[in-house]
């Protein structure tokens, strides 16, 4: 315990004694006056800074000062977290239904090539049908013009009910 006389500070002859650690006088003084004195930080601040920034801008505030500025920036940390990744959320679910709905187009228009190629397909098996019952009936024997002529004919109707726009061919060719 220090004693301290002071002559300055009384007025006409008296002593002032003081009894006081001139040390932790000190340090409360400075955190009475940093507390006072703090600036307040807005929310963008507090959030962006470093944590050696907050660290010195905490020196020289209370505990519970510390704790609830502390407890802010986690708190306000957090939301920006959960609103990021609320945002990756929405744009990825967008992003695949994007690609959901080109696969759908894409498989829509296979189905329809398929569709067509089967059509084309049974044409073509039907040709080749009446080509062998054609080639089956010139093995037979000799085939006289007229009777050539009507299967032929016979050929074409058929092909031309299927599609023959798109297979030009004849059995008479």
């Amino acid at each position: 315990m220090h004693v301290a006389f002071s002559a300055p500070f009384c007025p006409g002859n008296c002593l002032q004694v003081m009894t006081t650690n001139p040390k932790p006088n000190k340090a409360l003084k400075v955190k009475k006056e940093a507390a006072e004195n703090a600036p307040v930080l807005s929310d963008d601040e507090l959030v962006s800074m470093s944590v050696r920034e907050l660290n010195q801008h905490l020196r020289g505030l209370t505990k519970e000062e510390i704790i609830r500025l502390k407890q802010r920036r986690r708190t306000l940390k957090n939301r920006g977290y959960a609103a990021s990744c609320r945002v990756k959320r929405v744009t990825q679910k967008e992003e695949l239904e994007k690609q959901r709905i080109e696969l759908q187009q894409e498989v829509d228009k296979l189905a329809r090539e398929n569709s067509s190629m089967k059509l084309e397909l049974d044409a073509l098996r039907s040709k080749y049908e009446a080509l062998q019952t054609f080639a089956r009936t010139v093995a037979r024997g000799p085939i006289t013009p007229t009777k050539v002529a009507t299967t032929s004919v016979i050929t074409i109707v058929k092909s031309a009910d299927i599609s023959s726009a798109s297979i030009p061919f004849s059995a008479a060719s």
